[in-house]
């Protein structure tokens, strides 16, 4: 009996053994549950809120909304994406100090590692329309072509280019930051596709795919 035990002993040893040597040679094995990729902070900033409304379309519809009703379908959509997570500079129709800095700030604070601020255009000329992207550093110039192309695949909408300027949002942030001019309120047939429903969806799914494109990232469910 006493040998017996001995016997089953030494195999288990054996078996212990032989196990840790496997493992000991395949290192990526043994700490594959313990590697998550990369997930990557995303702030989504639907500009203007509160006393700032923004643009007014020519139905007296506010940009204000519109960009809040675009940035929650972005985070909505986004929750399909496991490499990305989505952060709103405000999630209601609430004032942010732009002298403060406040959305800048929440972006640096949270170290993000990308910016997208959300607009709707606007013009004494109503028959202007179209897309346009801004950016400030040089390093957010390849996130503003991937955005733009992008939206202006989905949408159809006039290609106006990607354009450099100072604006603070995309100027005081840490990380690769744009500002995206959707559309334009002040014209008639753009502002009425700008607030349906299904429109904005497809927005939003396009700046998530600009956003995967730029990091290279596929889509994760």
């Amino acid at each position: 009996m006493i040998r017996d035990k001995k016997f089953i002993f030494m195999a288990m040893l054996v078996f212990v053994m032989v196990i840790f040597v496997f493992l000991y040679n395949h290192p990526d094995i043994s700490n594959a549950s313990q590697v998550d990729s990369p997930v990557y902070k995303i702030v989504i900033d639907p500009g203007h809120g509160g006393k700032d409304h923004g643009a007014e379309g020519v139905s007296g519809r506010l940009e204000k909304d519109f960009t809040l009703q675009l940035a929650r379908k972005v985070q909505e959509l986004a929750e399909q994406d496991s490499s990305i997570e989505v952060y709103l500079t405000r999630s209601n129709d609430r004032f942010l100090s732009s002298i403060e800095r406040e959305r800048p700030q929440f972006a640096n604070q949270l170290e993000a590692d990308l910016f997208i601020s959300l607009h709707g255009n606007t013009y004494t000329d109503p028959t202007v329309s179209g897309t346009e992207t801004y950016y400030y550093h040089p390093e957010s110039l390849p996130l503003a072509e991937s955005i733009q192309k992008h939206v202006r695949d989905a949408t159809g909408l006039q290609d106006r280019g990607v354009k450099k300027a100072d604006f603070f949002v995309v100027k005081d942030t840490n990380m690769p930051a744009v500002l995206l001019e959707v559309g334009y309120l002040t014209n008639p047939s753009e502002e009425q596709k700008l607030f349906e429903e299904d429109f904005q969806y497809r927005i939003a799914a396009s700046v998530i795919e600009g956003i995967q494109d730029y990091l290279g990232t596929t889509e994760n469910t």
